[in-house]
Parts: structure tokens; sequence; C-alpha cells
């Protein structure tokens, strides 16, 4: 099987699954074009741990994890299968390389895995693992969890978003487009990832304008480090999509292709 990207889809809000979406097509040209691989895993911002855990249940469930939206939502399922041989696989894995990952058999799939799941592989068809955020990682430590992750046959993603500060949902610049510090942000991240300043991306909090504004807690962007990481030390970045929704929250998705 040829050589698999690895992706970072910035998810928006829960409301993506149901809407029609110019942003949703990308998700849904993204997922034909790649093909089918032998399993998903995804890294989202939506579950954070002490440590590495990784789902290992056959039939996980669609976790309902937000408030306030409208009733249909509630209904959605993601009814692909686990993958409790790959769980055990990948644990095995990426021990040798000094990670511990502890399997999960409880925690089913959180709105940052389903959601682009629905439109990436809308028929279910293919086993999906979710792993956990550990606390307090660093970009560099997450960018090697995703060279120790990669394996043929799966896809790996991170799932969160470019900018994220709900606090500043609505906002807008003057002539009505993002606020300058959110786009500021966004450009930013494009051309560190595309001319590989990995550096500089270790230390984004310090290099990148606005960047505690953008992120005022760093779940949603950590996740992007994961793939980066699997697509290996010279993996090459390509922005799939870009835009704003809600003002200020940048909808930017990447594929990663692997070095070999």
């Amino acid at each position: 099987m040829a050589t698999l990207p690895s992706l970072f889809i910035s998810h928006g809000a829960p409301l993506l699954a149901t809407e029609s979406h110019p942003i949703t097509k990308v998700w849904r040209d993204l997922g034909a074009r790649i093909g089918r691989p032998q399993a998903i895993l995804v890294v989202s911002a939506h579950w954070e741990t002490s440590g590495l855990r990784l789902t290992s249940a056959a039939e996980p469930a669609t976790i309902h994890d937000f408030f306030g939206f409208p009733e249909p939502l509630y209904a959605l399922r993601y009814p692909a299968s686990g993958a409790p041989d790959w769980a055990q696989r990948l644990s095995e894995h990426v021990a040798p390389h000094g990670f511990a990952i502890e399997l999960d058999s409880l925690r089913g799939w959180d709105h940052g895995v389903w959601v682009p799941l629905l439109h990436l592989y809308p028929a279910a068809d293919i086993p999906v693992l979710a792993l956990s955020l550990p606390r307090g990682a660093k970009p560099e430590w997450l960018f090697a969890l995703g060279q120790a992750l990669r394996t043929e046959g799966l896809l790996i993603i991170g799932s969160g978003g470019a900018t994220h500060n709900l606090r500043a949902l609505g906002a807008s610049g003057p002539d009505g487009g993002p606020p300058p510090w959110a786009r500021a942000f966004q450009e930013w991240l494009h051309e560190a990832l595309v001319n590989h300043r990995l550096s500089d991306l270790w230390n984004y909090r310090h290099k990148a304008p606005y960047a505690t504004q953008n992120h005022p807690s760093e779940e949603h962007l950590l996740p992007l480090f994961v793939a980066l990481g699997a697509a290996g030390e010279d993996g090459q970045a390509h922005r799939e999509c870009a835009g704003f929704l809600y003002g200020s929250l940048a909808m930017d998705s990447y594929s990663f292709d692997a070095s070999s």
C-alpha cells in the first residue's frame, strides 16, 4: 500500500456534522483522495488525560460532549467499529521509543473524532481508534510520538483548531473579516509549516504573533504536532483549506506527505 499522508483537521463546531459547507466538502474530497486506510487513529483536543490512553473497545460509543445544540445533533452516531487488535499492536509498537500507552476499553469517541470522520469517511466502515492528549505535553514530544506511531496502513489525524479562542467568537476586523490577530497567527502557522520551521513551531508560544490570544490554552493546536511528526523529519505540509467561522475561528486543515 502507498504511504498514507497524515492530517490535521480544524474540526470547528459540532454543527458541521449536519451542515453542508465548503469546508465539509473539502473533508469529503480529501477522504476520497486518500483512499481507504486499514485503520484510523485520531488525536482529539477533547480528550486530555494524565498519560497516553488509547481506545480499545470493539464498539466505542459516540459521545455528544457539547450542550445547547439542536436536538437532531444528539441523535447522530458514527457506527464504525473500534480496533482492539490495532490498539494492542500500537501500544507495543511505541514502547521501544519510550512511550507508554494505557488501553482504555470504556472511552468512546468525542466530537473531535466523529464530526470530521462523518465527512472524511461517511460509510463508517473503517476501524477507528482515539488517542488521548497528555496534559502538559510539549510540541516536540508530540512530534516524536507521531513519528513513533507511524505504521503502514494507519491514517493518523490530529483534530483540533488552527485558532481557538471561544471568548472571541464573533470578533471581526474593520472590514468584517477575521480580526487581524487571528489572521496574523493563521498565516504565521501556514508559513512555518510549509517551510518546515520546526524550531519555530516547537516554540510557537514565543515565536508566533498573538499566540496566547489565539490559543489561551493549547489543547486545540497540540494535535497538529502528532500529525506533523507522523510524516517524518522531512514531511511536506499542504494546506487543504483555509477560512474562518464565527469571525475568529480558523478552519485551516493540512495534509502532511510522509517522507521516505
